[in-house]
C-alpha cells in the first residue's frame, strides 16, 4: 500500500491528528481478506455475529418496556438496577474528577479520593469505566447502563470458538444463543446490571478456549493466551482463584491419566501456576512473559520439571491457597452467628444467612435458573454427558459445572457457571438428532425447532422481568440534595443495601454498604435503626468517630507508626473497653444515662428511605442479639399488609388478622387483644405529613399505624413503634435536642444529627 492511498486528518476535539483508508481501498481490502478466508471461518464468524446481535437485541427488550418510565429516568438517562453497581461508578466518577482530591497522598489511586471513604477507584471495573467514558461520545450514565449489554454478549465468541475446535460449529451457534440469554445470566447481566457479572462468565470461557486449544495443539501461543487470561481475569475479578485452580486441577489430572510424557503439558502448568500466585500482578505477568520466552527456546526443555517445581513453590509461598479456603468458608460453610475468639469474643450475626443470591434454592429454580426450564435442564445433563463420552476434551468444563452446581448450598448467584457446559450439552444433542434425519432440509428445520423449543421460556423469562432501578427518580433527587448540603468527609447513615448509591449520588461516607456490611460493623447501625432516638443519636456519633479513628490506627499500623502487633478490633468492642467496661451489654445500657461522647468531627445525617420498611425485621436481626453469648433475643413484633379490605364491622388485614372498626381490637386468629394506638397518617397536596394519634389502652403493647397514602396497615410492640426508624420516617415525631430535619419527603427521609 502506497502513502497515497492515506488519508490524514484531525480530531476536531483533541487535536489529535489520525489516518483513515480511502474507502474504495478500504472495501478493496474487505473483499481480498473475504477471498483469502476459508470457509470454515466465515462461517466462524457469521455465527459469531449472529449469537452476539441475538444476545444484545433480547437484552434491549427491557429498555423497550421502560424507555418511557419517568421514574426509571434521572436527568434523561435510565439508571442502574443493581446496588453493587454504585460502588464500581463511585470509583470511576472518583477516577475521572482527577488526582487533585488527595494530591500529597503517598498512594498514587489515594489521590482521586478522599481518605477511607471505601471508593472503588483501584478495581477493573471502574478502571475500565473510566476509561470507556473517556473514548466513548456517550455519556458516563449512558455508559455504565449499556456496558453490561455488550460485553455479556462477547461469551458468545468463545463458545463458538470451542465449538470449532469439535468441528461442530452448528452446536457452538445453538450454544451461544441459549448461553447468552439464559435465566441466572440474563438475570446478571441484563441492561442496566451494571456489575462484574457482565465478564465473569465471559473471561473464564476464554481461558477454557485457550486451554482445550492448549491441549488439542500444543502451540506456544496458548501457553501464553492461557497464562494472561488468568492475569486478567484475576485482575477484573479477585475472587477467581477458585475456579482458576479448579483448571489447574483437572489439568493436571488430565496429564497424569492421558498424557504424562508430554513435555508442553507441564509448560502449561508452570506458566498458569505463575500466573495463579497471590502476588502482585506485575510481578505474575514478569514470571509469564519470562516463562513464555524460556518455554519457546526447545534447548531449555530439560529444565521444564524444575520449572514446574519452582512455581508450585512460588504458588504455595505466596498464599496461593489461601483465598480458595476463604472462598468456600464464606458461601458453604457460613454461619448464622460468628464470635471473635480474642478480645472479649463478641458474637455477631452474620449477614450471608440473610442474601437472598446466598441462600439455599429449590431444585427447580436451580434447574430454571440454567436452562430456562426443568425439561430442558434434564436433557441437557443427559447431552452433557453424551457430549463427555463423546469429546473427552469438554471434561476441562467440569470447573464450571461444578461451580454452577454449588448454587445448590452457595446461592442462585453460581448458578450462571453452570449455563455454558449445559448449554454445550443440549446443542451437542440436537445437532446429533438433526444428523439423523433423511434429509438436508429436515435436518435443518429440526435444529431450528429444537433451538426455537430451548429459548422459548427463556425468552419469556426475559418479557417478564420487569425489575426496577436501585432508586426511583425521587430518591436520587433526596440524595443529589442532600450531596448540596453536606461535606465529602460528613457520614450518611443507612442501611448496608443503599451505601453504594448513597455514596455515588450524596458523595459523602458511609458506615455500611454492599462490600461491608459484616455482622460487627451491621451491629451499631441496626442499632441506630431499631432503638429510641436517645440510645441511637448517642450510637451514631460512637460508631462515626470510631470508624474514623479506627481507620487511622490501621493506617499508622502499615506505616509502622504504632505496634504492628497490636489488635484492633470491632468498633462496639472498643467502644466498651473504653469506657472501662468487659461487658458489652453493660456499655449499651449505658446509652440510656447521660454518658460523655466523643467530641463531634464531622456532620452526620440520617438516610431513612420508605423502601427499607420492607426490610425492616431483618434489620432487627443483627442488633437484637447478646453479643456477650450469641443468644438471639426474642423478635420485636412487626406486621406489614397491603392486603387491606373492608368487611363490614371489620378490616381485614391478611394471614386471619381483623381490626374491629368500632373497639379498635384486633383479632389474631383465635387472640382478641387491645391496641395502645391508632395512628394514621396522609401527606398534604404539597406533601407535609399530617397524623391523627388515639390513644386507647396505655397496658397494650401493640400498635396500629394506617399509611394512607401507601395504604400500608402497620402492627407494632411497643418496641418496634418507638424505634428510631418508625418516630422519624414515619410519623416524623424527631427529638428537636437531637436531630432536625433536611429533606422530608415520602420517598426518603434525611436528618441530621445534632450531637
Amino acid at each position: 500500500m502506497t502513502v497515497n492511498h492515506l488519508v490524514t486528518g484531525s480530531n476536531p476535539v483533541s487535536g489529535a491528528t489520525f489516518l483513515c483508508y480511502n474507502p474504495s481501498t478500504f472495501l478493496r481490502g474487505i473483499n481480498t481478506l473475504l477471498n483469502t478466508t476459508t470457509q470454515d471461518t466465515k462461517q466462524t464468524l457469521l455465527y459469531i455475529f449472529i449469537a452476539y446481535t441475538f444476545s444484545i437485541l433480547l437484552r434491549l427488550i427491557w429498555v423497550y418496556q421502560f424507555g418511557d418510565y419517568i421514574p426509571f429516568h434521572y436527568n434523561g438517562q435510565f439508571m442502574i438496577n443493581t446496588n453493587d453497581g454504585y460502588y464500581w461508578a463511585e470509583g470511576a466518577r472518583d477516577l475521572l474528577s482527577g488526582n487533585q482530591t488527595n494530591p500529597h497522598a503517598k498512594e498514587y489511586f489515594d489521590k482521586f479520593h478522599q481518605f477511607h471513604d471505601l471508593s472503588s477507584v483501584t478495581t477493573a471495573a471502574a478502571q475500565l469505566t473510566a476509561f470507556f467514558v473517556k473514548i466513548l461520545p456517550f455519556s458516563f450514565e449512558s455508559i455504565i447502563f449499556y456496558m453490561p449489554v455488550f460485553l455479556s454478549s462477547l461469551v458468545v465468541i468463545p463458545i463458538i470458538l470451542i465449538a470449532r475446535v469439535l468441528k461442530n460449529l452448528d452446536m457452538g451457534l445453538i450454544a451461544a444463543l441459549l448461553a447468552s440469554i439464559a435465566w441466572s445470566y440474563y438475570n446478571r447481566t441484563m441492561a442496566g446490571y451494571y456489575d462484574t457479572d457482565m465478564l465473569n462468565i465471559v473471561l473464564p470461557m476464554f481461558l477454557l478456549w485457550s486451554i482445550i486449544w492448549a491441549i488439542q495443539t500444543n502451540k506456544n501461543i496458548y501457553l501464553l493466551f492461557s497464562a494472561l487470561d488468568i492475569l486478567l481475569y484475576r485482575w477484573w475479578y479477585p475472587q477467581s482463584y477458585s475456579l482458576e485452580f479448579s483448571f489447574f486441577g483437572l489439568i493436571l489430572v488430565y496429564i497424569l491419566i492421558f498424557d504424562r510424557k508430554n513435555l508442553y503439558n507441564y509448560k502449561l502448568l508452570a506458566i498458569m501456576m505463575f500466573a495463579m500466585m497471590y502476588a502482585d500482578g506485575v510481578i505474575r505477568f514478569a514470571l509469564v512473559i519470562g516463562a513464555y520466552f524460556f518455554f519457546r527456546d526447545k534447548k531449555y526443555d530439560k529444565f521444564v520439571l524444575y520449572i514446574v517445581g519452582a512455581s508450585t513453590f512460588a504458588f504455595l509461598l505466596s498464599g496461593g491457597i489461601n483465598p480458595v479456603l476463604e472462598q468456600l468458608k464464606r458461601y458453604v460453610f457460613a454461619e448464622n452467628v460468628t464470635d471473635s475468639k480474642n478480645g472479649l469474643g463478641l458474637h455477631f450475626f452474620t449477614v450471608m444467612q440473610t442474601i437472598r443470591e446466598a441462600g439455599h434454592i429449590p431444585f427447580e429454580t436451580f434447574a430454571n435458573r440454567i436452562s430456562g426450564h426443568t425439561v430442558t435442564f434434564l436433557i441437557s445433563m443427559l447431552g452433557y454427558f453424551y457430549l463427555l463420552f463423546k469429546h473427552r476434551i469438554m471434561f476441562f468444563t467440569l470447573p464450571l459445572l461444578g461451580l454452577g452446581f454449588l448454587a445448590y448450598v452457595g446461592g442462585l448467584r453460581f448458578t450462571i457457571y453452570a449455563i455454558p457446559p449445559l448449554a454445550f450439552g443440549i446443542a451437542f444433542l440436537i445437532v446429533e438428532i438433526a444428523t439423523k434425519m433423511p434429509t438436508i432440509k429436515l435436518k435443518y428445520l429440526s435444529m431450528l425447532a429444537f433451538t426455537l423449543a430451548i429459548l422459548y421460556p427463556n425468552y419469556k423469562h426475559i418479557d417478564a422481568y420487569k425489575v426496577p432501578t436501585v432508586f426511583n427518580a425521587n430518591e436520587v433527587k433526596v440524595l443529589n440534595t442532600l450531596a448540596k448540603k453536606a461535606d465529602r468527609e460528613d457520614y450518611v447513615i443507612s442501611w448496608w443495601d443503599y451505601g453504594f448509591p448513597i455514596r455515588y449520588y450524596a458523595d459523602v461516607k458511609t458506615l455500611v454498604d454492599g462490600g461491608k456490611h459484616t455482622g460487627n460493623v451491621n451491629f451499631p447501625v441496626s442499632y441506630i435503626l431499631t432503638h429510641p432516638q436517645v440510645q441511637a443519636a448517642k450510637m451514631a456519633r460512637l460508631d462515626v468517630e470510631y470508624t474514623e479513628k479506627i481507620a487511622h490506627l490501621v493506617d499508622m499500623k502499615k506505616e509502622g507508626n504504632i505496634d504492628v502487633n497490636m489488635k484492633i478490633f470491632s468498633n462496639i468492642e472498643e467502644m466498651t473497653k473504653d469506657y472501662g467496661l468487659d461487658d458489652t451489654n453493660d456499655f449499651l445500657a449505658l446509652l440510656s444515662t447521660d454518658i460523655t461522647i466523643p467530641k463531634k468531627s464531622r456532620d452526620i445525617y440520617l438516610y431513612l428511605p420508605f423502601r427499607m420498611l420492607n426490610i425492616y425485621p431483618t434489620v432487627t436481626l443483627f442488633s437484637n442479639i447478646d453479643l456477650m453469648s450469641g443468644k438471639q433475643a426474642k423478635q420485636p413484633f412487626f406486621y406489614l399488609t397491603r392486603n387491606i379490605e373492608d368487611r363490614g364491622s371489620k378490616i381485614q388485614l391478611g394471614n386471619n388478622i381483623f381490626l374491629d372498626k368500632k373497639t379498635f381490637n384486633l383479632t389474631l386468629g383465635n387472640q382478641t387483644i387491645s391496641i395502645r394506638r391508632f395512628v394514621q397518617t396522609g401527606y398534604t397536596k404539597d406533601l407535609k405529613l399530617h397524623k391523627n394519634v388515639q390513644f386507647l389502652d396505655k397496658t397494650s403493647n401493640m400498635n396500629v399505624i394506617y399509611m394512607s397514602n401507601y395504604n400500608i396497615m402497620l402492627l407494632l410492640d411497643e418496641k418496634t413503634y418507638n424505634s428510631l426508624y418508625i418516630q422519624l420516617m414515619v410519623l416524623e415525631n424527631y427529638n428537636k435536642n437531637l436531630f432536625e430535619p433536611v429533606i422530608l419527603t415520602p420517598d426518603a427521609k434525611v436528618y441530621k444529627l445534632k450531637i
